[in-house]
């Protein structure tokens, strides 16, 4: 369990708070890269960290995240006319570009002092996988680059990329992706089903046998530059163990432990839009070759694996205001939940404890080691910089390109053997990995 002081401190990421202060300290995806597809479309309104802004893509196909109101009279820019490498406001025609000059001011006289040199709050974006970047902190903490993510490294017939609306804090969301414990309930068949005949769950037979008998893991960790990896070994065949390795990178990226040698591979980066909502950006990439049409189409309807079934403004169909279209009658028969979709499953999990979780009344078990650790050293890391030192994992670009994933091994083996064996490295850095 954590105190109350911790709690609010690790879920509040609003603007002049320790940890929102922590957090603006790295680049973060504002949006996804076909929401402002082309030049000149209509502009977006996004909300990060507690933040109200806007996002266009200007004439030339770069994009700007700038303060969404006119520093004349205060016009929402939303409305503004985005043209000539620029926003224009509606109400008296100032002109504002991507990085938040005002460029042209119609009704002021050219010889009035501060003519050209009006200036409205504006970010750093950079797009990288498919996503839109922003950088929010201080412009002399500012990375080069943004984490280098090997989705992003892949062309782009090697990847899929879309995002989810979460309505929970992002901590326990990510705390989710964290705790693979729980897929030996949570994403499982209904009891009576020895294997999985729906889209729920992307493994083979083997896997959900192994997974459902074997549901307290042990639990193995091994920290590098910019988080750790752990790992959880269940009992497989006699003599064996299946692993799922599951990565973390402060503060808000993971890659999931469900892909097997040759498979896609998973992972997730989160972005607070309040202390209430979160956007959970979700990825696939095979590094080898393109991801077939069949799967992609799979990714794209939804309901297939880490993909949920998204409506309107990429909201889940299955959410907290319709119960996630529960039903009683296939939580006895058909899945062990009653709601259908893995990604569906973690969502109702997370969301149903609340906005924010009371994590003084927790009763923590020895399978929450990889959560206990993630508190530990995103809090560790925010509390250093709010006392003055410069964070380090923002400036570590290229130790994000790791691999997370399963393994079917000898039991005999260590973690650090089973890293080996499995990806050529202890840590699952690529450029020493194999597929």
């Amino acid at each position: 369990m954590l105190s109350a002081q911790d709690n609010a401190f690790l879920v509040t990421s609003e603007p002049n708070t320790p940890m929102g202060n922590y957090l603006r300290c790295h680049w973060h995806p504002v949006a996804l890269s076909e929401e402002v597809a082309a030049p000149d479309c209509p502009p977006i309104r996004v909300k990060v960290m507690g933040e109200d802004l806007l996002l266009f893509r200007d004439t030339n196909g770069k994009t700007g995240l700038i303060e969404p109101f006119c520093a004349h009279r205060g016009a929402d820019l939303f409305f503004g006319r985005n043209e000539e490498c620029g926003i224009r406001c509606i109400y008296h025609g100032w002109k504002y570009d991507i990085h938040g000059n005002c460029i042209d001011m119609p009704n002021v006289p050219k010889d009035a002092a501060y003519h050209g040199k009006i200036k409205i709050k504006a970010y750093p974006t950079q797009e990288f996988a498919d996503m839109v970047w922003a950088y929010m902190g201080p412009a002399d903490l500012q990375p080069k680059d943004v984490p280098q993510l090997e989705v992003g490294l892949v062309p782009p017939n090697q990847r899929y990329v879309t995002k989810r609306l979460i309505e929970c804090n992002w901590v326990h969301s990510m705390e989710g992706a964290l705790d693979t414990a729980h897929f030996s309930f949570l994403h499982m068949p209904a009891p009576a089903f020895l294997k999985d005949d729906t889209t729920n769950i992307a493994a083979d037979e083997k896997r959900i046998r192994w997974l459902r008998n074997d549901p307290a893991p042990r639990f193995k960790i091994i920290e590098h530059a910019v988080g750790f990896l752990i790992g959880g070994a269940r009992n497989a065949d006699p003599g064996d163990h299946y692993w799922r390795l599951t990565q973390y990178m402060l503060p808000t990226h993971s890659i999931t432990p469900s892909a097997m040698p040759n498979e896609t591979y998973y992972g997730y980066s989160w972005t607070p839009i309040d202390d209430h909502h979160c956007w959970m950006y979700v990825y696939a990439w095979h590094p080898e070759h393109p991801i077939p049409d069949e799967e992609r189409k799979k990714y794209i309807q939804g309901g297939y694996g880490q993909f949920a079934k998204l409506g309107p403004g990429y909201v889940p169909l299955r959410n907290r205001s319709n119960q996630y279209l529960m039903s009683r009658e296939e939580q006895k028969t058909i899945t062990f939940t009653g709601i259908s979709g893995i990604a569906e499953q973690d969502q109702m999990a997370q969301e149903s404890q609340g906005y924010i979780v009371d994590r003084t009344k927790e009763n923590l078990s020895p399978t929450d080691v990889g959560i206990i650790r993630f508190r530990k050293i995103l809090l560790e890391d925010a509390k250093a910089y709010a006392n003055g030192k410069k964070p380090e994992s923002p400036h570590l670009p290229d130790e994000y390109c790791l691999r997370g994933g399963g393994a079917h091994t000898k039991a005999s083996l260590s973690l650090e053997e089973v890293m080996q064996e499995r990806f050529d490295s202890t840590t699952g850095k690529v450029h020493d990995a194999k597929h």
